[in-house]
């Protein structure tokens, strides 16, 4: 069994049927990715398991338990956190206050904009928040402002943010989108560097093939909701159908 199962899964929205009988499981400590066009249900399935959305049909478990019904800030307490396609970070605060109310908020179970009263003199949030800048390799911009950092320095942020909520599974949204080349490679790498560091596993939904195929063990491939092959990269590259619908014949 898989650190997260879904089951039968099915999501309507009026007449358009979003997501029909999903299954999937997602084994621990493995990097999972889920692909497929515009409109295949990706992020609909995604906003299923973190609780955006409460499926029609089926079950989504998580180490276990089941996550429906339950709030997004408590799904996250059970461990699993979520990149999103725009950095989601405090672009008015600096880079250290950022991951400081991460630690905070992971701490105490709630996000606060201004915790900086009771937190800024205890030592373990400090350097807790030291050591997820280390490890995203941003400890010399710790006193910059969020809003001057580049796309690819505010994802590291957003990952130095989401690694202070110590999750078992890491959920990234097109965790590439908007960025140049060099800094979509800086991104995969910081991937595998927190990765082979940490007991964590990682659910990505990626356009970028060279993304997916530099990171990915596993391959689920969505069509109209549906999902059309489940199977290791090089047997998805070499799928007639997902070559031809998805992939391209230069694949």
């Amino acid at each position: 069994m898989g650190i997260l199962e879904v089951k039968g899964v099915g999501k309507r929205f009026g007449g358009l049927q979003a997501l029909s009988d999903v299954n999937l499981s997602v084994a621990e400590n493995t990097v999972h990715a889920i692909i497929g066009p515009n409109g295949a249900g990706k992020s609909t399935l995604l906003n299923c398991f973190v609780g955006k959305l409460i499926p029609d049909t089926g079950s989504v478990m998580f180490n276990g338990e089941s996550v429906l019904g339950r709030k997004p800030h408590e799904i996250n307490q059970m461990g699993i956190s979520r990149v999103f396609q725009t950095p989601e970070i405090f672009t008015d605060l600096t880079v250290m206050e950022n991951v400081m109310i991460s630690c905070f908020a992971h701490r105490d179970g709630a996000f606060r904009l201004h915790p900086f009263e009771t937190v800024a003199h205890e030592t373990d949030i400090i350097e807790q928040a030291e050591k997820m800048l280390l490890d995203v390799n941003m400890a010399d911009k710790r006193n910059m402002h969020a809003a001057s950092l580049s796309r690819g320095d505010k994802r590291r942020l957003e990952m130095a943010m989401c690694l202070a909520q110590e999750p078992r599974l890491l959920l990234l949204d097109e965790p590439t989108a908007g960025m140049a080349r060099a800094d979509t490679n800086n991104t995969i790498d910081l991937l595998k560097e927190i990765k082979e560091k940490r007991d964590i596993t990682m659910a990505i939904i990626e356009h970028d093939m060279h993304v997916v195929f530099s990171l990915a063990e596993r391959i689920t491939v969505l069509a109209q909701g549906t999902p059309l092959v489940e199977d290791t990269p090089e047997n998805i590259k070499g799928h007639p159908k997902v070559k031809e619908a998805y992939l391209g014949e230069s694949v």
